[in-house]
């Protein structure tokens, strides 16, 4: 089983990391903070615009490694302040359809650059 990493040009990576792996069945994103690609600043405002801006960074590299939100499986949320689940919440419901992947959320501490979420995936390739 390889290990073919994944670099998309409209992600950013705080650190020695992958943008995703590839093992040829499942693709396994790193967590994506909301890192505004034209500005390579955090996108600063509400955690809905911050959910939405992880999303468009990891579906950028879903693209770049042939698939789709719908190959989704699982989904981990970081979120700094739990009292902010509600809006997290209404932003994800916007970006998958059912059937819905599976889905953990952890309240943290903090996150890389003060950003209020970051949002990692695993994807299968369907003809895995």
């Amino acid at each position: 089983m390889g290990r073919t990493p994944i670099t998309s040009p409209n992600a950013a990576a705080v650190g020695p990391y992958s943008h995703a792996i590839d093992d040829g069945r499942s693709v396994y994103l790193s967590g994506q903070t909301p890192i505004d690609p034209d500005t390579g600043g955090l996108l600063e405002g509400s955690v809905g615009a911050q959910t939405h801006q992880c999303f468009d960074n990891l579906f950028d590299v879903l693209m770049t490694a042939g698939l789709s939100p719908s190959d989704v499986v699982q989904v981990r949320v970081y979120v700094t302040d739990m009292g902010d689940f509600a809006e997290m919440n209404a932003a994800y419901a916007e970006r998958f359809t059912e059937p819905y992947p599976a889905r953990t959320t952890i309240g943290v501490a903090s996150l890389p650059l003060g950003a209020q979420v970051e949002i990692d995936c695993v994807a299968v390739r369907p003809d895995a």
